[in-house]
Parts: C-alpha cells; sequence; structure tokens
C-alpha cells in the first residue's frame, strides 16, 4: 500500500514521553497538565453518566453546551452567534481542524502556515489533496513579516492558518498583526482558520486578540477552541468550532463523518461548569502566569537564556551558551543525563533556522517544576 502521508513518523511529543518514562525524567515535554480536572467537572461528568446520558447526542453537540459557548464569546468578545448555527463540538481541536482544513482546501489549493507550526496543520492539508506553504518565525521574538506574507499569496492561495496565543512560540498576535491580516484576507479573497486552544491564557494583563472579536475576520474564519486546555481535561478531547452559518454548514458535512458526535456526559458537564462557575476561564491567565513565574524564577541562575512567555503554558529556553547540540540531540541528552523532558523546536518547522531553542510545559505541580529548574540549573 502506498503511504498518503510517506514522510510522517511517530510524533515527538510520543517519542520524548517514551524517552522520559524509560530514563525515569521529569517530563515537561508534552503539553498535558499533571494536576488534575476540577472537582466539580468530574462530579458533573459521573452524575450524567450516572443518570444514563450515555448515547449519543446531537452530531453539532448538546444544545446547552452550544449556548453556553454562545454566551462566553459574547462575554468575552462581544460578538452575538446563533448557538445552533454557528457553534460545532468536537471531539478535541483537533478534529475541529481537520474538519476546518477539509471543508476548505481542494486539490493544489495553498494553505499559509507559520513556522514553529502544531503539527497536524501540513497532514491535514496534504490530505485535503493542498499545499502547505510555509513561512519560518524566529527567535527570539518570533514576529510576522507581513509583506513576506503577501508575497508568498498567489492565486492558489485558498487560507492562512494563524495560532495565537501560539504554540510553542509563546507569543501573541497585536492589533497590528490583526489589522495586517484583515487587509490581505479581504484583498485576496482569503478565508481564515484561527487556532485559539490557548486564548484563556494570555500573560501580564495582556488581551486575547481572538478572530471573534472582529465583525469582518469572523466573516471569513473557522474559529477553534479547546475544553481540554481551559478545564485540564486534554484526556476527553473535547473542542469546539465556531463560524458563520454558511461556513459551518460545510463544517458540519464533513464533521458528521468523522466522529459524527462527541462525549455526551462530558458535552452536559461543560456546560454546567461554564454556567456555574464562569470564573475559572476568568482566572485562568492567573493561575498559568503564577506557574510560568515559578519556572522562570527557579531557572534565574542556569546558563539557559528564557525567553519571553507572552501565553500558552510552554516556556522557551536558548541554550546557545550551554551547547552546540542541535536541538534534538540535546533534548535527549537532557532526558538521558540531565533527567528533564524538553520538546526540540525545529520539529516544528520545515526548514529549522537553526535556532538552539528548546520548550518546556508547565502545567505541572510548582514542586515539579522547582525540581526540574534545579536539575537544569548544574548545566
Amino acid at each position: 500500500m502506498q503511504s498518503k502521508l510517506p514522510n510522517l513518523g511517530v510524533s515527538i511529543f510520543s517519542q520524548m514521553t517514551a524517552l522520559a518514562n524509560e530514563h525515569q525524567a521529569l517530563n515537561l515535554s508534552q503539553g498535558f497538565p499533571e494536576f488534575d480536572t476540577p472537582e466539580a467537572l468530574k462530579n458533573k461528568l459521573n452524575l450524567y453518566s450516572a443518570q444514563g446520558f450515555n448515547q449519543y447526542s446531537p452530531s453539532s453537540g448538546v444544545p446547552a453546551l452550544q449556548q453556553q459557548i454562545a454566551d462566553l464569546v459574547l462575554r468575552k468578545y462581544a460578538l452575538t452567534i446563533s448557538p445552533e448555527a454557528s457553534v460545532t463540538v468536537t471531539s478535541g481541536a483537533t478534529e475541529a481542524l481537520y474538519v476546518a482544513i477539509q471543508a476548505l482546501v481542494s486539490p493544489d489549493d495553498e494553505v499559509i502556515v507559520f513556522d514553529p507550526a502544531y503539527d497536524s496543520y501540513q497532514p491535514a492539508i496534504e490530505l485535503a489533496g493542498g499545499k502547505a506553504v510555509h513561512i519560518a518565525l524566529t527567535a527570539p521574538n518570533y514576529q510576522i513579516d507581513w509583506q513576506q506574507v503577501a508575497n508568498a499569496i498567489t492565486n492558489k492561495t485558498k487560507a492562512i492558518i494563524i495560532n495565537s496565543p501560539h504554540n510553542p512560540s509563546t507569543k501573541t498576535l497585536k492589533q497590528t498583526d490583526i489589522n495586517a491580516l484583515k487587509l490581505l484576507l479581504e484583498e485576496h479573497d482569503l478565508y481564515l482558520i484561527s487556532d485559539e486552544v490557548y486564548e484563556h491564557i494570555c500573560f501580564d494583563g495582556a488581551t486575547h486578540l481572538s478572530a471573534l472579536g472582529d465583525d469582518a475576520l469572523f466573516a471569513r474564519s473557522f474559529v477553534v477552541s479547546s475544553f481540554g486546555k481551559t478545564f485540564h481535561c486534554t484526556g476527553w478531547k473535547m473542542g469546539y468550532c465556531v463560524a458563520p452559518e454558511k461556513l459551518m454548514v460545510e463544517f458540519r458535512k464533513i464533521h458528521q463523518y468523522v466522529t459524527f458526535s462527541s462525549f455526551t456526559p462530558a458535552q452536559l458537564a461543560l456546560a454546567d461548569m461554564l454556567k456555574e462557575q464562569p470564573n475559572h476561564v476568568d482566572e485562568l491567565s492567573t493561575f498559568y502566569q503564577h506557574k510560568r513565574d515559578v519556572l522562570s524564577n527557579a531557572l534565574a541562575n542556569s546558563r539557559f537564556t528564557l525567553l519571553p512567555s507572552e501565553g500558552t503554558y510552554f516556556l522557551l529556553l536558548d541554550y546557545s551558551t550551554i551547547s552546540e547540540l542541535d536541538d534534538v540531540a540535546f533534548c535527549e541528552y537532557l532526558v538521558k543525563e540531565v533527567g528533564v523532558a524538553a520538546i526540540p523546536l525545529s520539529v516544528f518547522y520545515e526548514n529549522a533556522p537553526g535556532d538552539r531553542v528548546i520548550r518546556l510545559c508547565f502545567a505541572k505541580e510548582d514542586a515539579t517544576l522547582i525540581a526540574a529548574a534545579e536539575k537544569l540549573c548544574q548545566l
């Protein structure tokens, strides 16, 4: 059988987690919380399962959850949407990204992505018969050159994928970026896929600039969000997509043949959580900023150069003064010899620029972060 994705193997996340387990290293590589899901949310899940809500939900989502998502969008971004027509609950944000790409991309279409990029974008584009056009962002600022983006647009360009707050660079888009993006989309009649899974995790008082916050931008957008990131339940694989009704019709045509529907008890539990404890979402930035600062302060006397983290639950370290190893080899060294698992950034590029930068996840208990930093400070 001929492979449809001949250049893909086991993901770097699986590789580093396996190495961490083998060497009993502190795992700051894969992006999942070490702490548990809120008790109230787990209790609601148990309640709904015990009450027999264990069959298929409507394909687009449980109405109560669709309504709470619409209410959240209104509260956070001052956008009024129809919960029935514009919200679809998905089995994780990755499914939402995949379906949005399949809905938009036809053979020979081009989609602009910014490297370092989440590794699901390109395979989904290729499976749709399209081509990912990569624009590399580099350390330490990972800033988008919008003239370079304009130069990359051709008559085959169909869409642009953005991710803010950005994994793995930890940077956030600014208003000047939004203005430039909107002009390009309008000038060339392009669509936008906005990956906003870390939307509620912005630091130092910054406000997340969502595609939902601009009417003209939203009119061309699929906006993807993650309950797993927001409620520390990545294993539930719960996400959603918000889009204008015309785009959502096409999204749902494909969604119904990918997962059809998502985990019913979890949808009901999440609807209650959003309604009864809205403060969880509002306090998420403060919660993770504390984690960022614990790790940053513990690494202050290390030989690493810490790059500013504006959002997400990641921190980037430049190790140029420590080693001349490439980042993959350096991460393997850290696991085997130092006892800390990290992620190399080069794997998120089509053509890596040679920056010596690694990513640490600080969605961990404070004690784990301090213990890992103590090991890294010995270098």
